[in-house]
């Protein structure tokens, strides 16, 4: 059969590598039983990229991206590169992507499996079947306004400046991306800004109600103070379909919310840019857990992040809704028979590496398929 996805795969630092082989197994899988086959390229990107290379994003890693439906991304960085200048850091790497590619969008799901439900520092009742989709915007705010800078007052004292900016573009193209998941899911947006004390939050507030009222009008809105959202996540989560957020605000929720699921080892995300006018997005997949250098070939790593963000690439690039849901399915059945990676451990459970992991998914994938 020949291929018809492609799709590039960055496996980078730490446990990058050994979470991303369990991924490329379920390739392997799907191109032997399913009705699609895979064109992979694999490519550099980090700490390997600048062993290899010099830079922690290679011109040919970009181009590879460029070219591809699809990249996933498994971590960067470690110890080794800490002293290197600050030009030369692995995280480098994920930011020039984000930047050469334009995307814009950061797509973080907080998902409690049931058999994750007692992980969660809130009560079972809280967010037992929590299912939340932090959209945030990447590419613009805080992180990125001018004037920024450290410098010296007339009193010969250091002020600290960073500016938060957007344009009403920025905020629009953020917003649909938000809206057009929120009608896949429950159809609930609750944009968060500071409108009371900031007049980017006020531009904010006003361009996402004017999106909503001219495009969306059977999508509800709902607007809240960024302070008040994170009030209500660790109160009663389970309120919100699609929180929308600037690039500051969006960051600190997202990491709330992922919080609440008690197991940062088993969540994926997504960061995508425009529909071009061939049709394609570029996106990029990534587990939120890091490279977790103090693990690194130990064989103890949970793949099941990797393996969720490749679900949901499937998903999101392919539409493969049926696929993605095979493999969520398969993680959700192995956690409810009792495998455990060390992250995510719990007594009466049984801990396992993450070769085993992988093949017990792989094992579930066959059962569910069958």
């Amino acid at each position: 059969m020949p291929a018809n996805k492609k799709l590039l795969i960055l496996p980078g630092d730490g446990i990058g590598p050994e979470v991303m082989r369990e991924v490329r197994r379920i390739i392997d899988w799907m191109d032997r039983k399913r009705s699609v086959t895979f064109e992979v390229t694999e490519g550099l990107v980090g700490g390997a990229a600048l062993d290899a290379t010099g830079s922690p994003c290679p011109d040919e890693t970009v181009a590879a991206a460029t070219q591809a439906d699809a990249v996933l991304f498994g971590s960067v960085g470690g110890p080794k590169w800490d002293s290197l200048p600050f030009d030369k850091r692995p995280e480098l790497g994920i930011l020039r992507l984000r930047k050469d590619l334009q995307l814009f969008a950061n797509l973080r799901p907080a998902v409690v499996l049931d058999p994750l439900v007692e992980a969660s520092s809130l009560r079972a009742e809280l967010v037992r079947g929590l299912d939340i989709m932090i959209v945030r915007e990447t590419t613009g705010g805080i992180y990125f306004g001018e004037p920024r800078g450290i410098h010296l007052n007339e009193h010969g004292k250091r002020v600290g400046i960073d500016t938060e900016i957007y344009s009403e573009d920025e905020i629009a193209r953020v917003a649909r991306v938000a809206f057009d998941l929120a009608r896949k899911r429950r159809n609930k947006v609750t944009s968060v800004e500071k409108a009371n004390v900031m007049q980017s939050g006020r531009l904010w507030r006003a361009v996402v109600g004017e999106v909503g009222k001219a495009e969306y009008a059977d999508v509800e809105l709902e607007h809240m103070y960024a302070d008040n959202c994170a009030m209500q996540l660790a109160s009663r989560p389970k309120q919100f379909d699609v929180v929308l957020g600037g690039n500051l605000f969006g960051d600190v929720l997202s990491d709330l919310a992922a919080a609440l699921t008690g197991s940062l080892g088993m969540l994926p995300s997504a960061t995508i840019g425009a529909v071009q006018p061939d049709g394609r997005r570029h996106a990029l997949y990534e587990p939120i857990h890091g490279s977790a250098p103090d693990i690194a070939g130990r064989g103890i790593a949970n793949p099941c992040a990797q393996i969720l963000s490749f679900a949901m690439l499937l998903r999101l690039s392919f539409g493969m809704e049926e696929d993605a849901a095979l493999i969520e399915q398969s993680v959700e059945k192995v956690l409810a028979g009792g495998l455990r990676t060390a992250d995510i451990m719990a007594p009466g459970m049984a801990r396992v590496g993450t070769t085993v992991m992988g093949e017990a998914v792989l094992r579930e994938l066959e059962k569910l398929s069958a």
